[in-house]
């Protein structure tokens, strides 16, 4: 049986609780205990454990209970993880950490898109490109994200790779951080836009040198602007 809101709730604030480390590496809980503190039913602590466990969050035993792993079990790049960890107290930490990862996929990504893109996915781009320049006096509200989310999701899916297409999370984690986090500025950066513009045209053409040179560009860019903040 699936709780619906009431599991979710109950996930959402196990999972931050252990991302933030409130609830710390080692520390052990019953199922009856877990269903007394958040008051409600064992199946419904039950459901919520199921999923922490697969995300290696936490582990059950029997006579053990419920025991909080350390965050080298965690899956790194699940977008649930991502998020409660950027809402914890490691966030800098991990925007450094996942800007590196992504200036290490991006431009290769690029570069495929380029020899790969379909004629949606080249369209895509644009129409991201182009709700990010009409929404760029708002560069920190939502509908300016939602278009740099599909931009750069669309660039990985188009390399034809399925691991990079398969990392998106870890892009979407960065965007949505400095958004989420008051890291973006109200305008955006003239600089990056013009550069997203030049991957989208770059991987039309089929000029992968340029569409890895603009996406290098663009991350170094987005992770200096993060550093100054």
């Amino acid at each position: 049986m699936n709780h619906g809101p009431l599991h979710s709730e109950i996930l959402e604030r196990w999972g931050a609780d252990i991302a933030a480390g409130r609830r710390p590496a080692g520390e052990r809980v019953s199922m009856e205990e877990a269903a007394a503190e958040y008051g409600v039913s064992r199946s419904v602590i039950r459901e919520a454990v199921r999923v922490l466990e697969s995300l290696g969050m936490v582990e059950t035993r029997q006579r053990v209970g419920i025991t909080v792993l350390p965050s080298a079990s965690w899956s790194p790049f699940d977008e649930r993880v991502l998020r409660w960890r950027l809402d914890g107290p490691d966030r800098a930490a991990l925007l450094r950490t996942l800007s590196e990862l992504r200036a290490a996929i991006e431009p290769a990504a690029a570069r495929l898109a380029a020899q790969h893109a379909t004629p949606e996915q080249c369209g895509a781009l644009a129409a991201a490109y182009v709700g990010m320049a009409s929404t760029s006096r708002a560069a920190d509200a939502d509908e300016y994200l939602s278009c740099d989310i599909a931009f750069h999701r669309t660039l990985l899916e188009a390399s034809g790779n399925e691991m990079f297409a398969s990392l998106g999370a870890i892009v979407i984690a960065v965007l949505e951080g400095r958004t989420h986090h008051e890291l973006m500025p109200t305008v955006a950066n003239t600089e990056a836009l013009r550069l997203h513009a030049e991957i989208a045209a770059a991987v039309r053409t089929g000029d992968g040198a340029a569409a890895e040179a603009a996406a290098r560009a663009i991350v170094e860019e987005a992770r200096d602007a993060m550093l100054r903040e």
